[in-house]
């Protein structure tokens, strides 16, 4: 029965179970009121602390009378503690935690207790009694009944615990009963507010001393009004120097003010300024891009210009030039050498463009054969003869009349069914191709006469050409009959290498007359201008 009245009291911290000790379950009067006195706060005695020396007081004396009358009526804080209702659910809905304690008549027959001095009575123990309840009253009949006079039954022990417990919670900021463990960690936490609390009553002490030993002395009062009266008229002369500054600063913003105005104009000015300096920049641009692209279109115009007055339309048609030993005109050879071989439709071809070339150049310098009309038709090109049917030629001067002419057409190509060694079979083209001299003759005639007749006007190109004297155009070899500077043109009469030799001479008059007629041009071009 012991052991579970013991046990059914819990820590306040952890509410574990504790175990109470046997010298706190049967308490007699004088012990309780031992324990439940102890917890009650002693009045503060008042020290007499004379200092050393005179200094101020740190607080009015009114505040100082206000704490004397304080403490004389002060009375020990309570403190309504919260527990669980679990633990006192079968025992009633009274709450033993309450800042007030009804005192049983069987207690109070057993020892009266001794009053408490009137500075700790608090007006709770000074309340009316409640009126018994019939708990109450059952409990005092079984203590009256059972009780002995060491301290009555173990309920009544019981009762006396926790009554004790809760007095001592309400009389301190801690619940009580608590655990060693939570003892511990409350000792604990309490050292280190005792540590704080201590620096704190330090600080406060050293502040105080501070306070109370610089208590200005008379001389330092005369010093410090000497000092406040420099510094009224110091604050009087910086007021009067301040308000002459705020003048003056009025004056410099209504100057600055205007100079804004101003800048502002200036501003506005500067940007119409640069709007109208970078339209100008962006025309001058815009006409030097203009002005750039046309003295780069001029200059390229004139270089073109200069190029195609230096290129004649006749030298790219008619592009004569040399392939070793053979004179070759538009890349065709015109010859016949053993080796390299040249067949007979690369000949016919290039017959057909000296005979276009002639003819072109007789067009140009409006002149016309006699007694010859050249037909070039490519590789099929033929030479029309021109005779009078008595047997006579067409430039017989004996015939001033113009008798009937007969035409005969002299093939200027092979038909390539025999080969070129064979000479005596190629009496076709033979003729063709002294006629061709014949006609080659008679242009050179009519540029020769024509240089004379224009007085040396192009003598300069002619002797440089010709080399010939009386400062008239003179073709470079000379031509007579079937035979162009000592090599006869026809094949059945001439070796191979003097056949090409001809052919060669026949190519070279003939751009000799070609060159004529582009410095013609040239020159009536310039006389034009």
């Amino acid at each position: 029965m012991v052991k579970d009245t013991r046990a059914a009291l819990s820590c306040q911290q952890c509410r574990n179970p504790i175990d109470i000790d046997a010298s706190i379950d049967r308490l007699n009067p004088a012990a309780f009121k031992l324990l439940t006195d102890s917890t009650v706060q002693g009045q503060p005695q008042t020290t007499k602390h004379t200092p050393a020396r005179q200094s101020r007081p740190t607080y009015p004396s009114s505040r100082h009378q206000t704490y004397e009358t304080a403490i004389q009526s002060a009375r020990n804080p309570t403190f309504r503690r919260s527990v669980t209702p679990s633990r006192y659910s079968q025992r009633g809905s009274q709450n033993p935690a309450m800042s007030f304690i009804n005192v049983e008549p069987t207690e109070s027959m057993m020892m009266p207790p001794t009053s408490p001095p009137p500075a700790a009575r608090t007006p709770e123990r000074t309340a009316e009694p409640k009126p018994a309840t019939p708990e109450m009253t059952r409990r005092a009949s079984a203590a009256g009944n059972s009780g002995t006079l060491s301290g009555g039954s173990l309920a009544d022990a019981l009762e006396t615990t926790n009554r004790m417990f809760e007095i001592l919670s309400s009389r301190s900021d801690i619940d009580h009963p608590i655990c060693v463990e939570c003892t511990d960690l409350l000792v604990e936490g309490l050292g280190k507010r005792l540590a704080v609390v201590t620096r704190e009553r330090d600080a406060y002490v050293d502040y105080l001393r501070r306070a109370n030993t610089d208590v200005p002395s008379p001389e330092e009062i005369r010093a410090a009004d000497a000092a406040l009266k420099a510094a009224k008229k110091a604050e009087t002369k910086a007021i009067a120097e301040l308000e002459q500054l705020e003048a003056q600063k009025a004056e410099l913003d209504a100057a600055l003010a205007d100079v804004e105005v101003q800048a502002r104009a200036c501003g506005q000015e500067e940007d119409e300024f640069w709007q109208k300096r970078n339209a100008f920049t962006i025309s001058l641009s815009e006409f030097n891009s203009t002005r750039d692209a046309l003295v780069a279109k001029h200059a390229h115009d004139t270089e073109v210009l200069r190029q195609l007055q230096r290129r004649s339309v006749y030298n790219d048609t008619f592009n004569i030039t040399h392939d070793n030993h053979f004179a070759t005109i538009n890349g065709l050879r015109l010859g016949r050498l053993t080796n390299p071989y040249v067949d007979w439709p690369e000949l016919n071809a290039a017959w057909g463009q000296t005979c276009l070339l002639l003819a072109t150049l007789a067009e140009r310098l409006h002149f016309k054969f006699t007694g010859y009309e050249l037909c070039p038709m490519g590789s099929t090109s033929t030479i029309i003869k021109l005779e009078q049917k008595g047997g006579a030629s067409a430039a017989d001067p004996r015939h001033p009349s113009a008798p009937t002419i007969s035409r005969h057409k002299l093939e200027l190509y092979s038909s390539g069914d025999f080969p070129i060694n064979f000479g005596f079979t190629h009496r076709k083209i033979d003729a063709a191709m002294v006629a061709f001299l014949e006609c080659l003759r008679q242009l050179g005639e009519f540029v020769e006469n024509q240089g004379v007749h224009t007085s040396g006007g192009l003598g300069g190109v002619g002797n440089g050409l010709g080399g010939a004297g009386g400062g008239g155009m003179k073709l470079p070899y000379e031509i007579r009959k079937d035979k162009i500077h000592d090599q006869s043109i026809k094949l059945s009469v001439s070796k191979d290498e003097q056949w090409t030799k001809a052919c060669k001479y026949t190519l070279t008059c003939c751009k000799f007359l070609l060159a004529h007629a582009n410095n013609m041009e040239s020159s009536a071009v310039r006389r034009g201008r």
